[in-house]
Parts: structure tokens; sequence; C-alpha cells
């Protein structure tokens, strides 16, 4: 699993890095299904820190968040929140669906 820590338009110190990278490396703990973790920090507006975070897991589309804030961390944060809703929802989906019954046209169901 890899994941990828960029900045735009700025630089970060390498313990703020090193802090986003181990934060997002616990996603894993929530769906095992995960191949990479990519986490954009934007600072190209003045006052705000826009952090977006993609998720690439197997089997199913990237899953994206996005979010802004004046600190750094509290944009990671809700940003954070939003992929753990997501991988939390589509994991709850995906084990739901194996244990509901099958309503196929089978000799009980025909007439």
């Amino acid at each position: 699993m890899q994941v990828k820590v960029s900045v735009r338009h700025g630089h970060i110190a390498s313990e703020a890095e090193g802090f986003l990278r181990e934060k997002a490396e616990k996603l894993l703990h929530l769906f095992d299904r995960i191949t990479q973790i990519e986490v954009t920090v934007d600072m190209a507006h003045d006052d705000k820190k826009v952090v977006e975070i993609l998720v690439d897991a197997e089997h199913k589309h990237d899953f994206v968040a996005k979010d802004q804030d004046a600190e750094l961390y509290a944009a990671f944060d809700k940003a954070l929140d939003r992929i753990k809703h997501q991988l939390h929802k589509y994991k709850e989906k995906i084990q739901d669906h194996r244990r509901d019954p099958h309503t196929g046209d089978g000799p009980a169901g025909r007439v």
C-alpha cells in the first residue's frame, strides 16, 4: 500500500507531512482492500488550506474527499472523516449484499 503526500503552491514541514501520512495509513484498519492513498494539500488560497484525499480500493472506483480550513490539520481531519464515512458506507453495502437471500425465479417462486 502506498501513501503519497503532495503540496501545491507551497510546502509544509516534513513533520507535518509525516503526521498526514501516518494518519492516512490508519485507513487500512477500516478497510483492508486499499491499494493507494493520495493526500494533496493546496496552499493557493490566501487564508485557506484545501486538503483532498483520494483512496484507491480493489474492485471499486476511487473514494474522494475534499475540505478546507484555515488550519491544515483541521482541513485534513474533516476530509479524513468524509473518507472514513464513505469507506464505512461501502463496506456495509458489500457486507449486506452478501447476506440478502436470493429472490430469483426458482421452483418456489413460480405459480
